[in-house]
């Protein structure tokens, strides 16, 4: 039995959710993204699992990009923010999320 197998799909199934969740919170850049997950190691994922991921976002228009000069005289960064359709998107997973906690605290027998 591996349970870091089963932990892989739990986070390829989520980390959409919550990069929509940090966004929406604040813009934020794609580092700052990837350190905020790294507070959360079943949630950590790596620059090549996340970029991708915002890259998708972006097509789909549930995100929004900009460029930003640094305060502490770095590299202009590419902040992302959410869109219109992202709220409504991550309103909907908002639903199914609930709708599955609700199954698994049933069925957990809460």
């Amino acid at each position: 039995m591996n349970i870091d197998d089963w932990k892989s799909q739990i986070k390829r199934g989520t980390l959409e959710f919550c990069i929509l969740l940090m966004i929406r919170q604040k813009p934020s850049y794609g580092y700052e993204i990837i350190s905020t997950l790294e507070k959360y190691p079943i949630m950590a994922a790596k620059e090549n699992t996340i970029y991708p991921l915002l890259r998708r976002l972006l097509k789909e228009e549930f995100i929004s990009s900009s460029w930003q000069d640094s305060t502490e005289g770095l590299p202009p960064r590419k902040y992302y923010s959410i869109t219109d359709r992202g709220l409504e998107y991550l309103s909907m997973m908002f639903v199914e999320w609930d709708n599955l906690l609700d199954v698994i605290n049933e069925l957990k027998g809460e």
